[in-house]
């Protein structure tokens, strides 16, 4: 019905081409009678006439439907009426079927009108109804569009605001502790024959030393200098070295010597991907050992960290896999937008049955825009 409705669309909007129409469908009316002559004879002269008319009512109109008629019942008299080739008045019977001949295209026009008006109302709502998904889609593009842009906002404020935390525990906390700690050590040394007192003083200045290394650990952790000053290797070697043995998990890192470095977000997603890979194996994985591959080829890097572990259960893999924005963690959906905003791919491989679980990554290398340099730079002093 839907394709009735376009096609008589095109049609109706060009009069000239529905009566172009009607006419032609009579000449074919008309040549059809004289092909099947030879096998009607004088009976039913009207036979072919009846499809024709009821083609031009659905899809040309009253008028181009009259016309036809007109010009069918013409050559139809002249052709195949006694006496042929003469457009004379019949006679009784002749007349009365004509007559009726009348009466039926008259409700055959009648019919396809309401017919061929009921199409061009069902196409007009179908018109109105695609116009109204084309905005509803566009406005859902928008939305997606601007959904992104902020989540890629706040993943590069949460980085930038772990560095200036870092900064701040580093420099001025940090500055603060080791004063008192200096402080509490010329006391101890000053009251060295009060032996309790000395002795309290002692432990004061461990608990301040283990509270100082703890804090600088933290802030390391928020943020590595070593990833903005010496790269991504050594900011990584340091990290796996203080994860294992806090962990007492083997990690195996397999990185060229001459890796070089990478656009400053490209090693701040590496880092963060790595960082939230590990902390899952020790949190639910219950392997003893890792291993981390980081390479780069053909202008992207490639990034992989494996596990020996239990594995991921096969409901929870159907839900990574078939779900890539639903219901994960936050670690992987914090994962996947880093790796989305920078034209990245996150691929999760698991057999759930005690063989550990791979997760792969791959990250174009591309220099970022020079204005988005200069701003992770104002935002870095």
């Amino acid at each position: 019905m839907a394709s009735l409705a376009a096609t008589w669309s095109r049609i109706s909007s060009n009069a000239a081409a529905r009566y172009l129409i009607a006419a032609g469908a009579a000449i074919v009316a008309i040549g059809a009678r004289w092909a099947l002559n030879p096998l009607l004879g004088d009976y039913l002269p009207y036979a072919t006439l009846y499809p024709a008319v009821a083609f031009a009512a659905w899809f040309c109109g009253v008028g181009p439907s009259a016309l036809l008629t007109i010009l069918g019942m013409l050559g139809l008299r002249y052709l195949f009426i006694f006496p042929k080739y003469s457009l004379s008045i019949p006679d009784g019977p002749q007349t009365v079927g004509m007559l009726v001949f009348a009466a039926g295209v008259a409700a055959i026009i009648a019919a396809g009108e309401f017919v061929r008006r009921d199409s061009a109302i069902l196409h007009r709502a179908q018109g109105e109804l695609e116009e109204k998904v084309r905005q509803r889609t566009v406005e859902l593009a928008a939305a997606n569009h601007n959904l992104g842009e902020l989540s890629a906002r706040l993943l590069h404020l949460q980085d930038e605001e772990r560095r200036r935390i870092a900064r701040e525990l580093h420099d001025s906390v940090g500055q603060t502790l080791a004063a008192l700690s200096m402080n509490l050590a010329a006391v101890g040394a000053d009251i060295d024959r009060l032996a309790k007192t000395a002795t309290t003083i002692a432990d004061s200045t461990a608990l301040v030393n283990d509270m100082s290394s703890d804090i600088r650990t933290i802030s390391y952790l928020l943020h590595p200098p070593l990833l903005d000053e010496a790269g991504l290797s050594s900011a990584l070697t340091w990290y796996i070295r203080g994860f294992s043995e806090r962990s007492k998990i083997d990690v195996n890192l397999q990185m060229p010597e001459d890796f070089g470095r990478l656009p400053r977000d490209l090693e701040t997603a590496i880092f963060r991907i790595v960082q939230e890979c590990l902390t899952n194996i020790h949190r639910h994985s219950g392997s003893s050992v890792a291993r981390i591959l980081i390479a780069h080829s053909d202008g992207r890097v490639r990034v992989e960290v494996e596990d020996k572990g239990k594995g991921i259960p096969l409901q929870k893999r159907s839900e990574l896999i078939s779900s890539p924005r639903g219901t994960p963690g936050v670690g992987i959906r914090g994962m996947r937008e880093r790796l989305r905003q920078l034209g990245g791919t996150l691929e999760i491989h698991s057999s759930g049955e005690g063989k550990g679980t791979l997760i792969r990554a791959f990250l174009p290398i591309a220099a970022p825009p020079p204005q988005a340099e200069a701003r992770s730079a104002a935002a870095g002093l």
